[in-house]
């Protein structure tokens, strides 16, 4: 954290202090962005390809039949990998995994629960990121920004009120230290054959910025 700094200068008649002001914005997410996993196992990798092929291609078309474009949907992971157990200090070959990834990006949060059973009722089995985030997220930050900036201005004012010395309104630096907007993770999915729609809650997302202001008096 950044401490306030107070310098004397004893040849000058001005001296200077310098704050650090933080500033917060809780936005509403504007759509959210699910990862769907299906994974397969077997000795022949052709075939454990043919089989994840032909189930995320059942994934992907029930999801587009929910509406959801289907340019909002996209591959963002496939590998192929060997598996091994080990027995007795020996390592013995299982089988391949495929692992085929796609990213949905739902921008009625309300379909989210719906879009994740669907997949899993077609054979999805891993849904292994669920994040929700706003598409523009500068107006957020500015009013962030703003906040820090009044944080700043009150910190100056009240050290310069407690020195009793007169602070110039003005400040003569401004500098912008940070600039962050967190995502909003949902940690689990249990994936299971259940009869009601997984429950996804969406809350808010906090915007953050951060200015470093110097002030004399």
């Amino acid at each position: 954290m950044y401490h306030p700094q107070i310098w004397f200068h004893p040849f000058s008649v001005s001296r200077e202090i310098t704050v650090t002001g933080n500033g917060e914005i809780d936005a509403q997410p504007d759509y959210v962005q699910i990862q769907i996993e299906v994974r397969t196992e077997g000795k022949d990798v052709s075939l454990a390809q043919q089989e994840n092929a032909i189930i995320m291609n059942r994934v992907i078309e029930s999801i587009v039949a929910l509406n959801i474009p289907r340019e909002a949907i996209q591959t963002t992971v496939y590998t192929i990998s060997p598996n091994y157990d080990y027995i007795e200090g020996r390592q013995i070959f299982r089988g391949f995994e495929v692992q085929n990834a796609i990213t949905v990006k739902i921008t009625d949060i309300s379909q989210a629960g719906m879009v994740i059973d669907t997949a899993i009722q077609n054979g999805a089995n891993h849904v292994s990121a669920i994040q929700f985030k706003i598409e523009n997220s500068d107006a957020y930050y500015q009013k962030a920004l703003n906040l820090a900036l009044v944080n700043a201005i009150a910190k100056a004012k009240s050290m310069a009120e407690t020195m009793y010395v007169p602070l110039q309104p003005i400040p003569v630096e401004i500098i912008e230290e940070s600039h962050n907007v967190t995502p909003v993770p949902y940690k689990s999915v249990q994936l299971s054959n259940q009869e009601f729609m997984t429950p996804i809650e969406q809350g808010r997302i906090p915007i953050t910025a951060s200015v470093r202001v110097k002030f004399r008096f």
